[in-house]
């Protein structure tokens, strides 16, 4: 519509030209006339010849000079249109291409122009190369400092970019944060695409004063390069997206080469994703119970509940396969909640001297709504708060205290109490323990495992154990594997454990047949149900392999 416009346009000025040309024209000829037949009167009235100038051919003289001067300024204004039609159009077709911010092409031009790089690369038998580089914690920048600050950072690593790249390097900016390179290079020397990778890396890692503000990024940057089943830019782009995200991963501010399980595990995780977003609101996610012991009674305690994933074809899948999907995608809290509703339904059968333990993911600290969400779970479903206890990792605490102090808050009033998880293994700070209220801490099986044959895991045990007495709150081992390792914890002062030694984490049937057995399920009669030791997924070779799930009868 826009190029018929223009036409459209051109047409009318075209037009409008010829006119105004045909008037110029016109009015000359009637000038050289009209002026020459005056001249000669006015000569003959200075020699007393004649009676002088006629005077319709003066006022027709007159016109004549004023259709001159118009034609001459109407020239002069379709001159100066036609110049800034002329730059308007330049900077429209500079706009279709460029990145207004940095100068780069665009996503649209780097495939125009980069198609045409590959051509003649290939018609030289060289390779191509392609950089995807994003920009490390740029959104704090823009957070902190403004987006006046952003853009002239964005403008800053262009430069740099431009200044590291070869000569024939094609440079855009495919939105935001993001920048792609092409290249052409030699097959047989591809530590020249290695030196201009990890030049940018090095450079941009490097801090930037930037209006006055000393700012510092960093970037991931994925490579690609052209094989026989990638050569055009939008397969090298995928790959070099891929390889970007395999970079970011592994720690941020460094470069990746595309590798084929990079895209063999993606798809994986893509199935997997998929898969969990039909699962959770099909029930396929349910709890799982380990048993907590009070070390000086031996008695059962209470279970800590675990999500586990009894997927239709794939058998039962790990939490350390889904878990960290599940906070990536944002599917956590639904998740989470899912699985904490079963739960609650199947504790309130229990009897009232047992406890249940839900961990709280650190995403789900972020929800300032947390506490209501699971106090609603509770009303619901009859679950009594004094019965039901919420571990938080200490490394979740960091981000906001303010709102975790809020949070647990509104959990403590309700009667739920709460534990301290993975203790020793973040950012241990003895003020969390003095401005959060909690009821007992929790020591990471890392150190519990390894107490018996590592002194400095001993140590850290007995520090724990005399830190939790001091400040009056109860400590829970995890990871007890043995009994010795169990008189150990009971020899430190640890009053409640849990770990592989007093069974596996048990799904719902072997939990009612241990507690019947126990006569801890009043009013309820369960069939024995024998469940053999879950199988956990595993990766091999970037993909995800699982065992089905056994049960017999």
């Amino acid at each position: 519509m826009g190029e018929i416009i223009q036409g459209r346009a051109r047409t009318a000025n075209a037009r409008n030209d010829i006119v105004t040309g045909g008037i110029v024209l016109a009015a000359t000829v009637m000038f050289v006339g009209t002026g020459g037949q005056l001249l000669s009167s006015t000569i003959a009235m200075l020699s007393g010849v004649g009676g002088g100038a006629d005077r319709t051919l003066t006022i027709a003289l007159l016109l004549n000079i004023a259709l001159i001067l118009f034609g001459w300024r109407r020239y002069r204004d379709l001159s100066n249109e036609v110049d800034e039609r002329a730059a308007a159009e330049q900077r429209a077709q500079s706009l279709a291409i460029r990145d207004p911010l940095t100068g780069f092409y665009n996503r649209r031009a780097l495939t125009e122009h980069g198609s045409a790089l590959i051509t003649r690369a290939f018609r030289r038998q060289k390779a191509v190369a392609l950089l995807m580089l994003d920009l490390d914690h740029f959104k704090n920048v823009n957070d902190v400092h403004g987006h006046a600050v952003g853009d002239s950072l964005l403008r800053s690593v262009a430069a740099e970019i431009a200044t590291i790249m070869p000569p024939s390097a094609l440079t855009a900016r495919l939105g935001g944060d993001e920048f792609a390179c092409i290249f052409a290079f030699d097959h047989s020397h591809p530590d020249v695409v290695e030196r201009v990778s990890q030049a940018v890396v090095s450079r941009l890692s490097q801090p930037f004063d930037v209006d006055g503000v000393h700012v510092h990024i960093s970037v991931s940057c994925g490579i690609a390069r052209s094989e026989s089943d990638c050569n055009d830019v939008d397969s090298l782009m995928r790959r070099a997206d891929i390889a970007m995200y395999a970079a970011k991963h592994q720690g941020r501010n460094r470069h990746s080469w595309f590798d084929a399980s990079m895209e063999r595990e993606l798809h994986a995780r893509n199935e997997l994703e998929d898969g969990m977003r039909r699962g959770i609101p099909l029930g396929q996610f349910v709890p799982f119970y380990e048993q907590q012991i009070d070390l000086t009674t031996g008695r059962l305690h209470g279970f800590e509940m675990l999500a586990r994933w009894e997927h239709p074809t794939r058998g039962l899948v790990s939490p350390e396969i889904f878990i960290p999907i599940a906070e990536e995608t944002g599917m956590i809290a639904d998740l989470s909640m899912a699985v904490m509703r079963q739960a609650f339904v199947e504790a309130r059968n229990w009897d009232t001297s047992l406890t249940l333990s839900v961990n709280i993911s650190p995403i789900q600290l972020k929800d300032p709504w947390l506490a209501q969400k699971i106090v609603k779970l509770l009303t619901e479903t009859g679950f009594p708060a004094t019965r039901l206890e919420v571990e938080i990792t200490e490394s979740s605490l960091f981000e906001n205290l303010a709102l975790a102090q809020s949070i647990v808050g509104s959990l403590k009033n309700q009667g739920i109490k709460l534990a301290l998880d993975d203790f020793g293994t973040g950012y241990s700070s003895l003020a969390h323990l003095r401005a959060l209220p909690f009821d007992r801490i929790k020591i990471d099986k890392s150190f519990v495992t390894s107490i018996l044959d590592n002194p400095d895991s001993a140590a850290i045990v007995n520090a724990i154990a005399k830190l939790g007495d001091s400040l009056n709150l109860p400590v829970t081992a995890e990871g007890i594997e043995d009994a010795a390792i169990e008189e150990r914890l009971r020899q430190l002062g640890c009053h409640k454990g849990q770990g592989w030694y007093y069974g596996k984490p048990m799904p719902v049937a072997a939990t009612r047949t241990l507690l019947a057995e126990r006569n801890l399920l009043p009013n309820a009669r369960v069939t024995p149900v024998v469940v053999e030791a879950p199988i956990v997924a595993e990766i091999d070779g970037g993909g995800v392999a699982y065992e089905p799930l056994r049960r017999s009868a």
